[in-house]
């Protein structure tokens, strides 16, 4: 279907974690909440200045909205609950779920985390890369992916004042629109040279790249089945999962729309082969046959687009008691719930060794063995004499008082006072307690 807004576009729209609710909002101040089930109104209001940017927080029932100056949330009737005065002219938006964290990142490039449970700034950043109007957030890690105007992407973490991690991606041209998959793994830019490029996230390299004749890429997305969604100038082109793995020759679809660009959001519809188009005439929605995820785990909480309002609270209450810490953010998921060695150096050294080793596999050479530097400390005798150090038998314990016998003889011979303490008035059986 296709939604003619002409009065206060162009527009955009965001889908919830569920694709039951969607958000349809205008640059010039118009915000509607849409049942996408039923095709009908929630609710709709008009602010009066402009929306750059809307995102769900926990569930449909709050979201919020970047305007000119503030970040502004409203309930699902449309009324203000809060003003987040932090958030100073913001460009994005993005709402990590499992941590309960709204990111912001606007005119003046810093990127802000606010916690949504609490209520407060958790940490704010500089970037120090000037104005920044493109983020992204990896579903596998929940890193943040900054698209800045010198062609620059940068990982950024809660935890840490720096970057994770700067890549050149664009040469020369600024960062328009950027993806990155469900699974973490492949990011996709589009700069302002028409080419839209594939990145492997695992060593940081470019894959291969793509070239939009019709205009510059504005808008990307990725399904949850991997199909590559392009909006650029009044197209757009779809291509298929293989498309992210190797080069492909042939887009999977292609959708026109004249006289409606430049295409301001495309996104997927979470769990349907549907795709939401934003543009300067209002909104279309189209079919993309195989990009939504056809089995839905109703345990995930706030995915299930059947859920009651029972079933909405327990998992609103079950999602706030396995809140995540902002401090759990890092490049490598795995890493939470390991075991950190206690020596940086022994660290340092094993990591050389695996090196070596792996180099040396590589070319096909022996690895060299390390040489055993005990020289004679692992004999049987030795070994015994270890095993039998920690036993306390009644030889043992008489060896024990015999020698706290001869001390306490030594200081009387020389003069010194016993002190008359409860060590020296317990039995001897008990005086190594003391």
């Amino acid at each position: 279907y296709d939604l003619k807004l002409d009065g206060y576009g162009p527009y955009g729209l965001t889908y919830d974690r569920s694709g039951r609710c969607s958000i349809l909002y205008g640059q010039k101040g118009h915000i509607a909440l849409m049942d996408c089930h039923q095709q009908s109104l929630h609710t709709e209001f008009y602010v009066q200045e402009r929306v750059r940017d809307t995102t769900f927080l926990h569930n449909t029932t709050m979201f919020a909205a970047a305007q000119s100056n503030h970040v502004f949330i409203y309930d699902n009737t449309g009324t203000e609950i809060h003003r987040l005065d932090d958030h100073n002219d913001p460009f994005q938006l993005q709402f990590l779920p499992y941590h309960w964290l709204l990111a912001s990142v606007g005119r003046a490039g810093w990127l802000k985390y606010h916690d949504t449970s609490t209520g407060s700034l958790v940490s704010q950043h500089r970037t120090k890369l000037g104005a920044c109007s493109v983020m992204r957030q990896n579903p596998s890690n929940a890193v943040m992916h900054l698209g800045h105007n010198n062609g620059t992407v940068t990982l950024w973490s809660p935890a840490s004042s720096e970057y994770l991690v700067k890549m050149l991606c664009h040469r020369g041209s600024p960062i328009l629109s950027m993806a990155v998959d469900s699974s973490g793994t492949y990011m996709v830019t589009g700069g302002a040279d028409k080419q839209v490029k594939v990145w492997d996230l695992r060593m940081y390299k470019e894959t291969h790249s793509y070239f939009t004749p019709a205009g510059v890429p504005t808008s990307i997305a990725i399904s949850q089945r991997g199909i590559i969604g392009i909006g650029h100038a009044a197209h757009s082109t779809f291509w298929s999962p293989e498309a992210l793995k190797t080069k492909v020759k042939d887009p999977y679809m292609h959708h026109a729309m004249p006289g409606c660009g430049p295409i301001e959001t495309l996104h997927f519809r979470p769990f349907e082969d549907v795709c939401g188009i934003g543009h300067s005439k209002g909104i279309s929605s189209i079919v993309i046959p195989g990009s939504g995820e056809p089995n839905l785990d109703s345990m995930e909480y706030n995915t299930n687009p059947f859920q009651d309002t029972k079933q909405r609270r327990e998992a609103e209450v079950r999602a706030l008691l396995d809140k995540l810490s902002p401090e759990m953010i890092s490049l490598d998921p795995d890493a939470v719930g390991g075991i950190e060695e206690s020596d940086p150096h022994k660290r340092l050294e094993r990591t050389r060794d695996l090196e070596e080793e792996a180099n040396a596999r590589a070319a096909g050479q022996p690895v060299k063995k390390q040489k055993s530097k005990k020289r004679g400390r692992s004999k049987i005798q030795t070994k015994l004499r270890r095993k039998h150090n920690n036993i306390v038998d009644s030889s043992k314990l008489k060896l024990r008082e015999a020698r706290e016998e001869e001390k306490r003889q030594s200081k009387v011979s020389k003069g010194e006072a016993v002190e008359n303490t409860p060590k020296e008035k317990a039995p001897s059986a008990l005086k190594r307690f003391f």
